[in-house]
């Protein structure tokens, strides 16, 4: 499969008639990449990213000097990667930024009342050029009212009905997508797929790929999601319910992030990885995700990729964050995304190659 990825050139090149042996290479790439990740790592984090990479390379049984090439071209390859990668404009996500003012507008919300998160997220470079092309969402279905008649309001009140008649496995599905520790989806999606990769067996040059395609959808719906979050900049639940509804101490049962409300992170980023998945792997059948098993959470099953991602996406209107439309148009919008960059792709290769 030949990938472009956007702006990506001279990579450095595999020396011809020379063995290289690929585990070593991988291995080598991402001790590298991971010191360029955290270059303020203390002393002890630093040492035992080296302890993981020297262990795993002890397990090779290959010649000193091709272990010692491979390992060269890697680093090589996580440097030139790492490289690119600082000039996706995210220095600049938070950049200083002036909310717009009016009615149905977000403002900073409680406990901590934040100035707005990443407002410039939107403006960072696709990992593939032209995923994010016509993905973009239109608005809430409900113009802002505060009529209890109106739509909008009955959309709020929704919300705030949930919050109030929580059943124990409602609470525990907001919880397990809470993404603690790390406070993270992708990171949470990025396990699923280190379980979904054991669960197929794949082969080292089939998890490259997964890995490559799955950081691929999460990033670029990220960027789409936060192009339509800044376009419409819509009033978060708990400013809504405290100000118009009247419940001043109401609060979320999960803290309410410091971004606009539509359309939801978790619903776009969950079904562009789930339908990154499924072109993936097609449909595996049952999978049980185990990622929180070591937090004392119950292990999760679904019937389909697309089923965790709504799982995802749905949780957020139990954890007091999001609005339904909100989390049904960022399912759409997520698809459109992961859709677009195998359709991007699929004109390079045949499907057989992946």
């Amino acid at each position: 499969m030949t990938i472009h990825w956007n702006g990506l050139s001279g990579l450095p090149q595999a020396l011809e008639w020379k063995r290289y042996f690929w585990p070593q290479s991988l291995n080598a790439a991402m001790a590298e990449i991971n010191h360029k990740f955290f270059p303020k790592a203390t002393s002890i984090d630093s040492a035992a990213i080296d302890s993981l990479e020297s262990a795993i390379q002890a397990s090779f049984a290959e010649k000193p000097e091709v272990i010692q090439r491979s390992s060269t071209f890697g680093a090589s390859v996580a440097d030139a990667v790492f490289n690119w990668s600082e000039t996706d404009g995210y220095k600049h996500a938070s950049d200083p930024y002036t909310p717009p003012v009016g009615s149905g507008l977000w403002v900073p919300t409680p406990p901590a009342f934040a100035a707005a998160s990443t407002p410039y997220w939107g403006n960072l470079r696709p990992t593939i050029a032209g995923s994010i092309d016509n993905t973009q969402c239109g608005p809430l279905p409900f113009p802002y009212s505060t009529d209890p008649s109106s739509g909008f309001f009955k959309m709020v009140l929704q919300v705030y009905t949930a919050s109030q008649n929580l059943t124990a496995g409602q609470t525990a599905m907001a919880l397990y997508w809470r993404d603690i520790p790390g406070v993270t989806s992708p990171g949470h999606w990025l396990n699923i797929l280190h379980e979904v990769l054991q669960q197929t067996g794949a082969r080292l040059g089939q998890a490259a790929l997964a890995y490559a395609l799955t950081g691929a959808s999460i990033n670029d719906a990220s960027i789409s999601c936060w192009q339509s979050k800044y376009k419409y900049n819509q009033v978060r639940p708990i400013t809504y319910i405290r100000g118009v509804m009247g419940y001043s101490t109401w609060n979320s049962l999960l803290t309410t992030p410091a971004h606009p409300e539509y359309p939801s992170a978790h619903a776009i980023i969950s079904s562009a990885t789930a339908e990154a998945f499924t072109k993936l792997f097609g449909n595996i059948g049952s999978f049980t995700d185990h990622t929180y098993d070591y937090l004392g959470f119950a292990p999760r099953t679904y019937s389909s990729f697309k089923a965790i991602g709504e799982d995802a996406g749905n949780s957020r209107i139990y954890a007091g964050l999001h609005y339904q439309p909100s989390i049904d148009t960022g399912l759409i919008q997520g698809t459109k995304v992961a859709l677009n960059i195998f359709d991007l792709i699929s004109k390079n290769t045949s499907k057989s190659d992946y």
